[in-house]
Parts: C-alpha cells; sequence; structure tokens
C-alpha cells in the first residue's frame, strides 16, 4: 500500500499522535500546506499550487513544484490528491484540512466523500481531530476511540440503514433525513463501529486529550 500525507492551508497541531500517523508517509504539499512540513519532520515530493497564499519561497527551496494556474476550476487540494494519485497513492491523509477558511473545510469534506466512492482509503487529521468518509456498503466499519471522546456523524445526504455501536447514544438501523441533527455530539464507549447501508457521510472524532 501506497500511503501519502497532504498537507493542506488549515491549520494543525502537531500532537504526538499525528507526528505518528504521518512518519513513513510519502508528501504532497498544497501551496501553503508547506508550512506544516518543517512541524510534522516531513519533506515533500512535490509542492503543488498557485502560490498565491504562500508568500516566502525559502520555505520550500529545493522541493519539485507544479506551478498551476490561479484560475482554474479545482482546488490546490484537489491537486494534490490528484498528484498522489498519479504517484500510486493508495491510501491518503489529508493534513490541514480543518479550520482556516470555512468554506474550504467543506470542500475538502466533499472531496474525501468523493475518493472514498472512487475506492481510496482517506483520512483527515489535524492533531486534534480525526475523520473518516463512511463507505454505504452496509458492512460494520469499527474506528478506534478512546473512552469518552466526542463524536459526531456529518450528513451530506439523507441516510437509511444508519447503526452505531461502542456510543453512548447508539442506534440500530435508523433511517435519518439530511435535516436531522440527532447524529451530532455523541460520546464514544471504546471503539466506535458504524454501518451504513445509503448516503453520504462523515465520522468527525476529536482526538483524546491524553495524546494531545
Amino acid at each position: 500500500m501506497a500511503r501519502f500525507t497532504c498537507l493542506l492551508a488549515g491549520p494543525i497541531h502537531p500532537t504526538p499522535a499525528l507526528r505518528a500517523t504521518v512518519a513513513g508517509t510519502r508528501v504532497v504539499a498544497a501551496d501553503a500546506g508547506i508550512r506544516h512540513a518543517a512541524a510534522l519532520g516531513l519533506r515533500p515530493e512535490l509542492w503543488v499550487g498557485d502560490f498565491d497564499s504562500e508568500p516566502d519561497a525559502a520555505v520550500g527551496a529545493g522541493i519539485a513544484r507544479q506551478v498551476l494556474p490561479r484560475d482554474k476550476a479545482e482546488t490546490d487540494g484537489e491537486l494534490a490528491i490528484a498528484a498522489a494519485v498519479e504517484r500510486g497513492a493508495t491510501s491518503i491523509l489529508l493534513v490541514g484540512a480543518f479550520g482556516g477558511r470555512s468554506d474550504h473545510a467543506f470542500s475538502h469534506l466533499v472531496v474525501a466523500l468523493r475518493e472514498a466512492e472512487a475506492g481510496r482509503e482517506i483520512e483527515l487529521f489535524d492533531g486534534r481531530e480525526r475523520a473518516w468518509p463512511l463507505t454505504a456498503d452496509g458492512f460494520p466499519h469499527r474506528f478506534d476511540a478512546a473512552p469518552g471522546a466526542q463524536f459526531s456523524l456529518l450528513k451530506f445526504s439523507d441516510l437509511a440503514g444508519l447503526s452505531i455501536e461502542g456510543a453512548r447514544f447508539p442506534l440500530d438501523g435508523v433511517a435519518l433525513p439530511f435535516s436531522s441533527i440527532l447524529t451530532q455530539s455523541n460520546e464514544a464507549t471504546g471503539p466506535v463501529t458504524v454501518t451504513l447501508a445509503s448516503g453520504r457521510a462523515v465520522l468527525l472524532l476529536q482526538a483524546d486529550p491524553a495524546v494531545r
């Protein structure tokens, strides 16, 4: 498996957990995401973007660049993911996908769902929050979580056949409309298992405070 980290421009918290997660991965930086490389002990093999948000070129000195036009249909993050896929990525970690501009965070979640539906393993992690797109295949998917960790299921459509185990508020095969907020602010009692028959959603998990 070729595991890649894509460094995006949102804020990060370089916790031991995040450092351990990115260790040993190949790295592509998207524009201002290059700023996270030093804090995480990483050296990207490629730096992509229109470079409208990273004024200090010295930060990425010696790293191969793919310069993109400012007016384009794709975001720098999308093109960083595409570059990783072209290099054989089968597993992708997005770092710096949360915080910053809300529209950017939303687009990263949508892109993550799209990549998961294309059959790629994808995760988002900034040191304090982790997220995984859910595969609507009717099979249980297990996510490691410490007892007491807060999590939410962010819906991007109506959901059907949703079950949640290992939580203070479990669910069993329910159907939920997009407008429902029933899946917000749950609490793990240990590893969380989610099953989804149809729909689009992302599991957002708060990191264990003990590992910050």
